[in-house]
């Protein structure tokens, strides 16, 4: 039997069943104005605003759904910016998946801050999203499992190039 290792939110780690694993898109947006980025305030950290998409979405779709459930705001994508695989065990519903990971530069284009739509989960974690000065980036704890302050690098030049 094949098994893979999986994290969960704190790091740390154990073997799964390849058998066990379901498939999940996920996709987060990464905006930045005037020298700051949006980040989700999560726990005693940060995270890109974003989540898995349903089955009857496309990514699009599911980011510009999440920037609004998580921050408030309606985004208009831009680019990818970079992807990647990551194998989580998903806190909430006990469930270990193969995470696609997409991130994408966005543009705001309408909305105001918010924590109104957060789902049931987030109520439990999450709490008002902040513009964060993009220097302060590397020094941040996050819970997620890129390297953010490339992220944030990445969309810098992106919104130079556009």
């Amino acid at each position: 039997m094949k098994y893979v290792e999986c994290h969960d939110v704190h790091w740390n780690k154990r073997k799964i069943p390849a058998s066990k694993l379901f498939f999940r898109p996920s996709v987060y947006g990464v905006i930045i104005e005037r020298g700051r980025v949006l980040l989700s305030k999560q726990w005693d950290g940060y995270d890109f605003p974003g989540g898995g998409s349903e089955i009857h979405e496309t990514l699009e779709d599911t980011l510009k759904r999440e920037l609004w459930e998580e921050t408030g705001l309606r985004v208009k994508p831009l680019k990818v910016l970079w992807t990647g695989t990551s194998f989580f065990s998903m806190p909430f519903v006990k469930k270990h998946a193969n995470c696609i990971l997409v991130y994408y530069l966005c543009k705001r284009v309408g909305g105001k801050l918010s924590k109104k739509n957060f789902d049931v989960h987030e109520k439990t974690y999450a709490d008002m999203p902040e513009w964060v000065p993009v220097r302060r980036v590397p020094k941040l704890k996050f819970y997620n499992s890129v390297d953010s302050a490339a992220i944030v690098r990445l969309a810098i030049r992106g919104r130079r190039a556009s």
